[in-house]
């Protein structure tokens, strides 16, 4: 499909969902998350490469077994679920299984609802198969994933599987062999800015640049958490500014963040330890802190690349230790000292003296 083509399933999906609007159904009916979700192969944003693939998959009808493996919220089920819409048209609630990590999905289930849908009769188009759709799937025990070995191979004439998961290597490797493996990678920026932008229009969303500029900062390329932040500030404030977007997930600002990072850097270790003692009495946690501070460092320009490694490793054992359990003030102050240390001149620090047996 070219860009036009995208475009233009875009456009008609989006007209769509405003005349419902209009229509007098109550906008607050379905998450925005599933009301926007995508159904055909042409809407997904992002992994382009990968998606072609897809699409010539849905248009030829050969569709092998499948492993689509990335971070939360980039698209992997939605995929499958476009993909066999492509495949199945129609047929699509027949011959559909989809179990979700929040299913019972151990052994007996392989076995029987498996294996029971597998050898279900389906009136299907010519050349296509049914489909089990397992996410989450590096969630199911080992003993489920063996048992699935063989029904892989019995059904394969009349089935065929799609495993979405966070990890690959969580899926036994008996499985992989068995399926083409697709990595989908983390969503760009102007990608998450593009979607929110066009749930705007549709939804008539006031907003400001700086606000959905915290929201393509606080999703980290998850397409999924940005469209749910988005309703959640719409819901609580009515205006998508940035101020109200970090009061909805709760993380510090991180203008506040970059203010305690830059005085570190130039060596001004009380301004930066009142920045922390600021942020620790709003209430925030030791993890949101040193997570915020992770990601703030990263997009600081004016740090040297040598000073921006330097202080992401420091900031990274201290983001250990936290998720370990020592989620003190102290351990948040440790951190900060051995960031203001970095770039002091040697001759600011006195060694220690030698200690002498007597």
């Amino acid at each position: 499909m070219s860009g036009e083509s995208s475009k233009a399933a875009l456009g008609r999906r989006i007209a769509a969902t405003v005349a419902t609007n209009t229509s007098g159904t109550p906008a607050y009916e379905l998450p925005w998350v599933e009301k926007y979700r995508p159904v055909f192969l042409e809407d997904i944003v992002g992994n382009s490469e990968t998606v072609e693939r897809l699409k010539i998959i849905g248009k030829d009808g050969n569709m092998p077994h499948l492993i689509i493996s990335g971070m939360p919220g980039i698209g992997k089920t939605t995929s499958i679920l476009c993909l066999a819409r492509a495949l199945l048209g129609d047929t699509y609630k027949e011959a559909v299984l989809e179990l979700n990590a929040s299913d019972e999905r151990g052994i007996d289930v392989v076995r029987n609802r498996i294996k029971g849908f597998a050898q279900k009769k389906v009136t299907l188009p010519l050349g296509r198969q049914k489909i089990v759709i397992l996410d989450e799937a590096d969630s199911m025990t080992a003993g489920a994933q063996q048992a699935l070995r063989r029904t892989m191979e019995i059904y394969s004439s009349t089935t065929r599987f799609a495993f979405a998961c966070n990890q690959s290597n969580k899926i036994i490797e008996p499985l992989q062999s068995r399926c083409a493996i697709l990595r989908y990678s983390r969503l760009t920026d102007s990608q998450v800015l593009r979607r929110l932008l066009e749930i705007c229009v549709a939804e008539k969303v006031e907003h400001s640049e700086e606000g959905l500029a915290a929201l393509i900062f606080s999703a980290e390329g998850d397409m999924r958490q940005a469209i749910n932040n988005l309703q959640s500030t719409v819901a609580g404030f009515g205006f998508v500014s940035a101020d109200n977007v970090f009061k909805v997930v709760d993380s510090p600002h991180p203008i506040a963040v970059q203010a305690l990072i830059k005085a570190c850097y130039t060596g001004k270790i009380d301004v930066a330890l009142e920045k922390l003692e600021e942020l620790w009495g709003k209430g925030y946690s030791a993890i949101d802190i040193i997570s915020t501070m992770f990601r703030v460092t990263k997009t600081i320009d004016t740090l040297s690349e040598h000073s921006k490694l330097e202080f992401i490793k420091v900031i990274g054992f201290a983001h250990m230790r936290i998720l370990e359990g020592v989620s003190t003030l102290l351990q948040l102050r440790g951190c900060i000292a051995k960031l203001t240390k970095i770039n002091m001149p040697p001759e600011l620090f006195v060694p220690k003296e030698e200690s002498t047996d007597e």
